[in-house]
């Protein structure tokens, strides 16, 4: 096994995950994913900073075994307590007796919740500091709802680190390299924002708290429980996530999400696609509500500034795939993208009409009222889609 030592004090004792499917269940893990966490080592005191998930409890045991070749470490500091990063405490705790934990309130809550863990606690709050001997004191910064109630980050003074929890994390496992300037770092950027969309979307308000916390702190390391540790590609990566936790799109593209049992609402967006590119819009990204999975279309809206909803009328409603879209769009709070509707129907001309109060009852404003065509779309109606295709694009111009 090889340790890596990411400063004079701090070690990586992260595991890679390359064989679950879904996080949580539910998101795909194509590249896999890292659960991080870290050892750090002072002149009198050793302190872990987040666990793994506790199948690979013991990689992330032999590792610190490795380390401190004999000696024992003294704290276990908790900054999220989702189990992908706590389930190993009771193995930690049997393998290091004395090992405290140290998190806040909730958190330990959480502890005893989770494990029935209760004894050798120490509860920390806001500005606390816990020192590992001269030189090396480690802070707490209460950073709630990103994205549970008890989030904390641990900041390293000394070493101008933060130790952020799930904030600045993304999906994909590490190919060897642990810190960015080691590695090509360009495909976890995709990555970073569809774990964004996916886990934290709904709480942009909270991120916002965090980083304006942030500001006050002088680092240069940010270690995340996911993801690379980044120090050279800082600055973007922290542009990143202020930009998607504000709601603002990182482009100008247009996402297209639709649903066409017989290919009739297709080929209306089709003709809102071939108008948007001729009136300029270069990105333009087709998502198939009943077949590419929620995560993606979540990562593309999430990233351009309009999108296209196109659904027939099913069972007198929304066709569900599209509707599902359109409900994970509203539970993230994601109601300022520039928006348009297109919808078919047989003989209940019902999916452009509740599509439209749908989206205008979760705060969303349509740039053009909805086009609706009954069965197949005439030369009229994809006219019409054409039309609303030009006042998105203007829009989007404008914006």
């Amino acid at each position: 096994m090889r340790v890596h030592k990411i400063s004079k004090r701090v070690h990586y004792i992260g595991v890679n995950d390359r064989t679950t499917e879904r996080f949580g269940s539910l998101w795909p893990l194509p590249v896999g994913v890292s659960y991080n966490s870290y050892l750090v080592e002072g002149p009198d005191k050793v302190a872990i900073i987040d666990g793994v998930e506790v199948g690979h409890a013991m990689q992330q045991i032999d590792a610190i075994k490795m380390i401190l070749d004999g000696r024992e470490p003294d704290y276990l500091i908790i900054n999220h307590m989702e189990p992908d990063h706590s389930g190993a405490i009771r193995l930690l705790r049997q393998e290091f007796p004395r090992l405290t934990i140290v998190g806040n309130a909730q958190a330990l809550s959480m502890v005893e919740g989770f494990y029935g863990v209760a004894d050798n606690v120490m509860t920390v709050k806001e500005d606390d500091v816990l020192s590992l001997g001269a030189d090396t004191t480690l802070s707490f910064v209460m950073t709630p709802m990103v994205h549970w109630p008890e989030t904390m980050m641990t900041y390293l003074r000394e070493e101008e680190t933060v130790f952020a929890g799930d904030a600045f994390g993304c999906f994909g496992a590490l190919n060897g390299a642990v810190v960015d300037s080691d590695m090509d770092v360009e495909r976890y950027f995709p990555e970073m924002i569809r774990y964004y969309s996916n886990i934290v979307g709904k709480y942009g308000v909270f991120v916002q708290r965090a980083i304006k916390k942030l500001g006050s702190l002088k680092f240069g390391t940010v270690c995340p429980t996911h993801g690379p540790v980044w120090r050279e590609h800082l600055d973007r990566v922290a542009g990143i996530y202020d930009s998607l936790s504000r709601y603002e799109p990182l482009d100008r593209g247009v996402t297209v999400v639709y649903g066409s049992m017989y290919g009739n609402t297709l080929r209306m967006a089709e003709a809102v696609a071939d108008r948007l590119a001729a009136e300029g819009v270069r990105d333009i990204v087709f998502r198939n509500a009943a077949k590419d999975d929620l995560s993606y279309i979540l990562a593309d809206l999430f990233t351009h500034a309009g999108v296209v909803f196109a659904a027939p009328t099913y069972s007198d409603t929304i066709f569900p795939p599209v509707a599902a879209v359109i409900e994970a769009m509203a539970l993230r709070g994601l109601n300022n993208r520039l928006t348009a509707v297109v919808g078919e129907y047989t003989w209940a001309p019902q999916a452009a009409r509740k599509m439209t109060a749908c989206l205008e009852e979760r705060g969303v404003t349509l740039v053009s009222e909805a086009v609706s065509a009954k069965q197949s779309p005439t030369a009229d109606v994809l006219g019409q889609c054409e039309a609303i295709a030009a006042a998105l694009a203007e829009k989007l111009k404008k914006d």
